[in-house]
């Protein structure tokens, strides 16, 4: 079957977002990119490659809004510790959507996801327990 593998996201400063992304969750800087088409960072997990993308032109950008659309709806995280990556992310000019159940004994064993938005206006979740159909 066909994996996910390649994520990629329209914002207005890709090097602002993707020190975010460095910073808070550990991804590595895997190259950059200067074209006709966009300007930008290349990110992996190890797994995934997020490219993190300034168009040039609204044609090259491809989508309703053109170039200046910031867009992805939202990506997911999967942690060990939502209390330390909420710091993070906190400390790194993220900020809360929706936060956490109130009882930390809750966290244990529901599905449970927090959502913040980061430099840019991107929305990213978090969760302990993963999403359905994914594996850690």
């Amino acid at each position: 079957m066909p994996k996910l593998r390649h994520i990629a996201i329209m914002v207005p400063n890709p090097e602002q977002t993707a020190k975010f992304f460095i910073d808070t969750f550990g991804m590595e800087q895997v190259g950059t990119t200067e074209s006709p088409l966009s300007t930008g960072v290349f990110l992996s997990d190890g797994t995934i490659n997020l490219a993190v993308l300034n168009f040039k032109d609204d044609k090259s950008a491809g989508v309703p809004g053109g170039k200046d659309m910031i867009c992805i709806n939202h990506m997911g995280f999967w942690v060990e510790d939502l209390k330390e990556i909420d710091d993070k992310i906190l400390q790194n000019g993220g900020r809360h959507m929706l936060g956490l159940p109130p009882d930390p004994e809750d966290r244990k064993e529901l599905f449970y996801e927090v959502k913040y938005k980061i430099p840019d206006g991107i929305i990213v979740d978090v969760s302990a327990h993963g999403w359905v159909g994914a594996k850690l």
